[in-house]
């Protein structure tokens, strides 16, 4: 698909050794078509890990996109040079004035911290409020999807005694959705997360819709407004390593963390893990983008409200 992204991004050579077809902004510029802008809001501390993962669902499908990376002015990350920020990152406040098809915001790694706790709360609460009078449709994922309901909705969340930590089935509540077109009857997730929503705290709240979940991990996927807001509280756009590396960076260093279950070929972690959940990552990404993003979002962008 023709991606445009920012030119000299790292995800570029990655993503074109796979044979994802992505286009820089010199040679964007010389076609003549109305792209999608998607702004992403990276909070994860690995951001070239993220970028690469979320530019890789966002290709699977014919549309342009023209994507943009921002940033919080009140947190400075610890494991991203500032050089890549400075090049490919912009503040809310370049950006507060532009109007946006899609927004994506991530997870973030400040899960058992109260939300009032967090040092940039109060910027991206502001974000979050700003979205929904600027974006067509804004994908919340893990801590910002809970994050989300709590500031959005009220929904508290729940500390847990385990991390939930593997690939859990899930099931769709309502399979007509177009969000689930072409799925399975259950699809695979992989979740990591020290804190939970619960099923209760949602289906009581007339403002929202449940639309799937699993016996074991619990709420997995919420939508609001129309699917002007969709909170996703697992990691669909995780790569087969990524459980891998979170397991060996915290494998005896903390007791709540034990090793990610159906992920390891024959639940053993000295083999490789097995993925799962690949075909349904790039069907819900792009299903979001043509029904909730395209299909939704007026040709004169501006006239998003």
């Amino acid at each position: 698909m023709p991606l445009r992204i920012p030119d000299k991004l790292p995800a570029v050579d990655i993503l074109k050794q796979e044979n994802i077809f992505v286009m820089d902004n010199s040679r964007a510029h010389t076609q003549d078509i109305r792209p999608l802008r998607i702004v992403i809001l990276n909070l994860m501390p690995l951001k070239v890990t993220t970028e690469t993962d979320l530019v890789r669902l966002l290709s699977n499908t014919p549309l342009q996109l023209d994507v943009t990376f921002m940033k919080l002015a009140s947190h400075t990350p610890k494991n991203t040079p500032a050089e890549h920020m400075a090049m490919f990152y912009k503040d809310f406040e370049e950006l507060k004035d532009m109007k946006f098809d899609g927004m994506i915001i991530t997870g973030a790694p400040v899960e058992t911290y109260e939300y009032e706790d967090v040092t940039y709360w109060k910027e991206v609460t502001g974000i979050f409020s700003w979205a929904k009078t600027h974006v067509t449709s804004t994908l919340y994922i893990c801590w910002a999807a809970q994050a989300g309901l709590y500031f959005h909705y009220g929904i508290p969340k729940y500390p847990l005694a385990k991390k939930m930590f593997g690939v859990f089935v899930q099931k769709p509540i309502d399979p007509l959705l177009p969000i689930f077109r072409g799925f399975d009857d259950s699809f695979n997730m992989p979740h990591s997360r020290h804190t939970e929503v619960r099923r209760e705290d949602i289906i009581k709240d007339g403002r929202l819709s449940l639309i799937a979940e699993s016996e074991e991990s619990g709420v997995s996927m919420v939508m609001a407004n129309g699917g002007r807001e969709i909170f996703v509280t697992g990691h669909l756009e995780y790569v087969a390593d990524t459980l891998d590396r979170e397991y060996r960076r915290d494998k005896g260093k903390r007791p709540d963390v034990d090793m990610p279950v159906n992920y390891y070929e024959g639940d053993n972690p000295d083999n490789k893990p097995v993925v799962t959940w690949r075909a349904h990552a790039n069907l819900m990404f792009s299903n979001w983008i043509n029904y909730y993003v395209y299909q939704e979002t007026p040709y004169d962008i501006n006239k998003i409200e």
